[in-house]
């Protein structure tokens, strides 16, 4: 919908089109949480398409998050979406925090039962679109302009009756389409159309920019360290973690206008050499294959609902990556509404109706948490005060080793970072 154009006007020039077909579920986005969506639709029996505006190539080829709380992991193996996890993921029992030189194990498994597994979205979006491939599912990658219409409902006794949605689109043919469907999932991210299509008024938004961003690399070498490694350095921030036995996966805090042409791959090794680390461990260098400079943000929306438009992951809401939470996030979206829309099919429309409330009570909380981790961890630039940088530096040094000294302190962070539930999170 373009920003002169109503949702009516767009709903004609849609009813306009040439080409109608059918479904009961539309899904807008081809990222882990639309394809996941689907997966667990289908096997309720509940017909669904899916569109994404890139090709297959570029889907395939984006690198995002790595870690997957304890509920992630699970709900993946109920739908039997597990086997490359399985192959592939690595569980880690924990995490360790670092400062000044100092590493402490926070052993989640010991203090929660719980545990995470490092598992890259890339390897997990491949696994999903080759099971949606092999099952012959409605995937169309290439599907341009497109535009979600009628989502309003023709309410009566019910927020869900009435008229059907419908999502015009333009397939990679060049033939333009009107796809009807009873909901449309906005599951196309923060740049999508979905959440831009709520009606002027209806969505306030909460945002907080940080003053500073992640440059993250990938590296052609074993990981270091058995347990991710989260430090505090003067210099700023850093982090290692991996992708497999043979990839690394490490951060860096730098300035959010810094320009990646500046760190040369000696310089990043540096870098981390120094905020890394400790007497008696050594961090192995290998070639670097991806670096790139990540900005980083906080954004809630205040409804993830409007008629029969449902939003889920980042179209909703964003986290910093400090306590990875993003992705873990969008698959909690996904498994609350999904559970919703078949309890609909199956005659009650409580979890539609309760949807928004309950997603966004646990994204707060998740808010919460992310944005600690991330205060404690990284170096605040203070308006170019000293006095501030230096006092801030100390009272982070305070704080983590007031974790790293308290039973009740480490539960805490383990049971947030393992995961809250999924579903009934309140």
């Amino acid at each position: 919908m373009t920003s002169d154009e109503s949702p009516s006007q767009t709903a004609q020039t849609a009813e306009a089109a040439g080409v109608r077909q059918s479904t009961q579920v539309a899904i807008i986005g081809a990222g882990p949480a639309g394809l996941l969506l689907g997966h667990i639709l289908g096997q309720a029996g509940i017909d669904y398409c899916i569109l994404e505006a890139r090709d297959k190539e570029y889907v395939l080829g984006r690198i995002r998050a790595g870690v997957l709380e304890q509920d992630s992991v699970d709900l993946l193996a109920k739908y039997g979406l597990d086997a490359d996890l399985k192959a592939n993921g690595l569980t880690h029992h924990g995490i360790y925090l670092q400062h000044e030189g100092e590493r402490h194990h926070i052993d989640f498994a010991e203090l929660t039962g719980r545990t995470v597994t490092v598992y890259g979205q890339q390897a997990l979006v491949h696994h999903l679109v080759a099971e949606h491939e092999r099952l012959g599912s409605q995937l169309i990658f290439e599907a341009t302009d497109v535009q979600p219409t009628q989502i309003e409902s023709t309410e009566t006794e019910s927020t869900h009756d009435g008229d059907r949605a419908s999502v015009a689109y333009t397939a990679p043919n060049g033939e333009r389409i009107t796809l009807d469907c009873d909901y449309i999932i906005g599951a196309d991210g923060y740049h999508g159309v979905c959440r831009r299509t709520f009606p002027e008024g209806t969505l306030d938004v909460a945002e907080r920019v940080y003053d500073f961003a992640w440059l993250g690399i990938l590296a052609d070498v074993a990981p270091s360290t058995d347990d991710l490694i989260y430090a505090l350095h003067r210099d700023g921030f850093a982090m290692h973690s991996m992708r497999s036995s043979t990839v690394s996966r490490l951060y860096l805090q730098v300035s959010p206008d810094d320009d990646i042409a500046n760190w040369s791959d000696e310089r990043i090794w540096a870098a981390l050499q120094t905020r890394l680390g400790t007497e008696g461990w050594t961090l192995t260098e290998g070639p670097i294959t991806e670096k790139s400079i990540l900005p980083m943000r906080s954004f809630v929306v205040s409804t993830l609902n409007y008629g029969r438009l449902y939003l889920v992951g980042d179209a909703g809401h964003i986290v910093p990556p400090t306590g990875a939470k993003g992705l873990n996030s969008a698959i909690a979206d996904v498994a609350l509404l999904a559970e919703a829309l078949q309890a609909h099919y199956a005659g009650d429309d409580t979890g539609l109706e309760q949807y928004s409330d309950k997603a966004l009570d646990r994204q707060w909380k998740v808010q919460h948490f992310s944005q600690w981790m991330t205060d404690m961890l990284h170096v605040h630039p203070a308006d170019g005060s000293a006095e501030q940088t230096a006092f801030d530096f100390q009272r982070q040094l305070g704080q983590i080793r007031y974790v790293t000294s308290s039973h009740a302190a480490q539960v805490s962070l383990a049971e947030q970072y393992a995961g809250l539930p999924f579903v009934d999170a309140r």
